[in-house]
Formats: C-alpha cells, sequence, structure tokens
C-alpha cells in the first residue's frame, strides 16, 4: 500500500539519492536548497512511500505568480503565496508507472486550494512536458525575465500553468 504524507527533513538522504538519479548534474540541488523548500511557510511537499521506503516526492509550495526560483537557490519564507509552484517531482525507478506522480499532485492541488491558492505553475524539465499536458497544465509563452530563468533550465524547458480547482 503506497501512502502520502509530508515530505520532511529526515526524508533528505532518500529523497537526493531519487533526485540525482532523474536529473542530469546542471539540474540536481544541495541539501541547503532542497530543504529551504520543506522549510517553507506555505510548503506542500510530499513524499509517496511503500512501507519504509520513499517511493518519490514533490517539491511544491506558495509562491509568487511568474517568478522560479534559480535552480539551486535556498529560498526564504518573505515571499507572498501567490500560486502554488510546482518545483520538482521525481520517482524512484521502484515507484515508477503506479501513478504516484499524479496522486502526489492531485495531494497538493487539494491542499493548495485548502490554502487558497487557485493557480499552479511550473517548469516541465528534460521532456516531461507532455507529462504535465496529461495532467491539465498548459505551455504558456514567455518573455524578459521568465524567459532568461527558464533558459537556466535547459533547452527543453516549458513555462507551464493550470487552473487549481477549488476543494
Amino acid at each position: 500500500m503506497i501512502r502520502i504524507d509530508r515530505l520532511g527533513p529526515a526524508d533528505l538522504p532518500a529523497a537526493l539519492r531519487i533526485q540525482s538519479a532523474a536529473y542530469p548534474p546542471f539540474l540536481l540541488e544541495d541539501d541547503r536548497a532542497f530543504l529551504s523548500r520543506i522549510d517553507l511557510s506555505v510548503s506542500l511537499c510530499l513524499a509517496a512511500r511503500r512501507g519504509g521506503e520513499l517511493l518519490g516526492y514533490l517539491l511544491a509550495h506558495g509562491w509568487p505568480h511568474g517568478s522560479p526560483a534559480a535552480v539551486g537557490t535556498v529560498l526564504a519564507n518573505d515571499q507572498p503565496s501567490e500560486v502554488l509552484f510546482i518545483h520538482d517531482l521525481a520517482m524512484a525507478s521502484s515507484g515508477r508507472g503506479a501513478g504516484i506522480g499524479r496522486s502526489l499532485v492531485m495531494r497538493a492541488f487539494a491542499l493548495a486550494a485548502e490554502d487558497g491558492l487557485r493557480r499552479a505553475e511550473l517548469i516541465a524539465v528534460e521532456g516531461a512536458a507532455e507529462y504535465w499536458r496529461r495532467l491539465g497544465f498548459v505551455e504558456e509563452a514567455v518573455a524578459g525575465e521568465l524567459q532568461a530563468k527558464l533558459h537556466a533550465y535547459g533547452k527543453l524547458a516549458r513555462w507551464m500553468t493550470r487552473e487549481i480547482p477549488a476543494s
């Protein structure tokens, strides 16, 4: 049985192993950046577990609209929560293909709706845009500062958004 609950600091070693297997080196974040997302006041970071094994995680949090942080940025609690920003979704090989990612995202949407957030934003990396389209996200055109930030996430990065259903 798979259980979804809050991702916490004790999950960091397993989460970093999953991250390193899922992403190229230029997208990897250190423990300080990772933990800063868990520690935000509007943190909706979630874990999927089977027994004692972390199968996957979602780093998501309240954040200002249209302003993703650069890879590796240590976040502070002084930002307004205007949208749900989905920063990272990754699965261990033992968790792939079971719909866990969808379950994590839907649970984050429910929690975000309880917090009054009505829009989700993300940067799809490494060809993941099609996955996010299946979850209802649409690609939006970007320009200026947002375009520069997006470029730092790689050539395949796409800015995507969707509305969060009311709970």
